[in-house]
């Protein structure tokens, strides 16, 4: 499978629960990326950005938050911890460490306000064990007002050097937190950042279905190594994770997201609660959507076809995404029978029958890699343009076949212009004489035809209907 290749050095934000690590993240990347609250163990999945400063390209990651040092410490898992919320902590608490193994710095983050805890003591006895201390800067957090800043003396308790007071809500001294990580960090080597920084396009793909289809299963698959946590528990992922994965020269940006429900795609009106993380986490996934160019629908193939699949279909094609139905879990099929489940999916999206469909096993990797060939596929369909004189060949060969159909009215529609109005996705315009109507049948006809003649795999095309203008005194047509 295609390995993410490391091209920039590798920042890791360390600490316990609530120091406020996923929004130092959220204010150095000047995104919205991590999921932010009170709620102990909000972030689950390392995020990971990407930082340009002064010139100086890095990665940065936020880390879930330490709860339990032996749980981090562990090597294999126990048997009081086979399942359950306990397994996705220890899953959580081993990603971070081994960031911690791949850094090349460390930001350890202390909450400023609570000042030195216990647990604070413990993470830097695993700084020491799992890190080298001359790759740390040691960040003192939620100093908001200058007087907070005046009086350090207390943090230096811990012996790990200079503490460096920031503010991560208001953005105070982040700058020169900034500077600091840049002067640690390896120097580029002479013409290879001019090199990395050539036109390379970045493609956008949305992995995106509902809870426990294998999204995180297929994101690792995708990428070979367990990039987000995995397990039976819905709702484990809660913020869209962006991995950027090198497949045949080019770039691909993989989202994986929070898995859509009923219940989680009802309005936010408390910060807090049961279902607030819940809540957000789709909010996040749908908003992950909106700026990919395309999704990956992920479906359970070995389980009934729910209504939140069709809701899932539905957003997809609103927001007029290209799409590949991804048909996971087809290791667990008996009867491997294509052409059946093919017409079963075809008959539960009839209206996505534009999209390629793909069958795969996220858990064995099986067909997994041509994923990655229909997104490079559809990426050039997406821009495919067609000249004026292409298409009013091409329209004058269809009307021959089929006259256009009226809507109201008692005469056929005259088409004045077809032509193609942008690229990536396509849309064209249509213009018809100022009194005619033309039937929307005969739309779907043109937009088959056309996938017919020139391709446009897996992305969807947009005909909008104008009206010529009469000239005055004369007629339309």
């Amino acid at each position: 499978m295609a390995k993410k290749e490391r091209q920039f050095p590798l920042v890791v934000i360390f600490g316990r629960t609530n120091v406020g690590k996923s929004t130092l993240f959220n204010c150095l990347t000047e995104k919205k990326q991590a999921l932010v609250s009170s709620i102990e163990g909000t972030t689950r999945d390392s995020n990971v950005g990407r930082i340009d400063w002064r010139g100086h390209e890095f990665e940065l990651v936020d880390t879930g938050g330490i709860m339990d040092l032996k749980v981090f410490t562990e090597k294999k898992k126990t048997g009081r911890e086979a399942a359950g919320k306990a397994d996705i902590d220890l899953k959580v608490q081993r990603q971070a460490r081994d960031y911690l193994k791949r850094a090349d710095l460390i930001l350890f983050v202390i909450d400023g306000k609570s000042g030195i805890l216990p647990q604070d003591k413990e993470m830097a006895l695993a700084l020491k064990k799992y890190a080298d201390l001359k790759k740390t800067v040691y960040v003192i957090n939620k100093m908001d007002r200058p007087n907070d800043r005046r009086d350090l003396s207390e943090f230096y308790k811990l012996g790990l050097g200079e503490p460096l007071a920031i503010s991560s809500a208001t953005g105070s001294g982040t700058g020169d937190l900034l500077d600091l990580v840049v002067s640690r960090l390896p120097k580029p080597e002479k013409g290879k950042k001019e090199t990395e920084e050539e036109a390379r396009e970045v493609l956008k793909a949305c992995i995106i279905g509902r809870p426990n289809v294998g999204k995180s299963s297929l994101l690792n698959s995708l990428l070979g190594e367990e990039r987000v946590i995995v397990s039976p528990i819905p709702h484990t992922t809660r913020e869209p994770q962006d991995t950027l994965l090198g497949y045949k020269d080019k770039e691909i940006s993989l989202i994986d997201t929070a898995g859509i429900n009923k219940r989680g795609r009802q309005p936010i009106y408390k910060k807090e609660g049961k279902d607030f993380l819940e809540r957000k986490g789709i909010s996040k996934s749908l908003e992950a959507l909106a700026r990919a160019d395309i999704a990956l629908f992920v479906v359970d193939i070995s389980a009934p076809f729910t209504n939140e699949d069709s809701k899932i279909m539905e957003e997809i094609i609103e927001r007029r995404k290209s799409l590949v139905i991804i048909a996971n879990k087809w290791d667990l099929i008996e009867e491997r029978d294509t052409k059946r489940y093919t017409e079963f999916i075809r008959a539960n999206f009839p209206y996505a029958a534009w999209a390629p469909i793909q069958f795969i096993s996220a858990k064995t990797g099986e067909k997994v890699k041509k994923i990655l060939d229909l997104i490079l596929e559809i990426n050039e369909q997406r821009k495919i343009e067609l000249g004026d004189s292409v298409l009013n060949t091409f329209l004058m060969r269809l009307v021959k076949i089929h006259k256009p159909s009226k809507g109201k009215g008692v005469r056929h529609p005259h088409i004045h212009k077809f032509r193609q109005t942008r690229t990536d996705p396509p849309e064209f315009e249509l213009r018809i004489g100022s009194k005619d109507d033309l039937h929307s049948s005969y739309v779907r006809f043109i937009e088959n035809r056309l996938r017919e003649k020139f391709g446009f795999l897996g992305t969807p095309i947009h005909i909008r209907v104008t009206k010529r203008k009469a000239a005055h005194g004369t007629p339309n047509r």
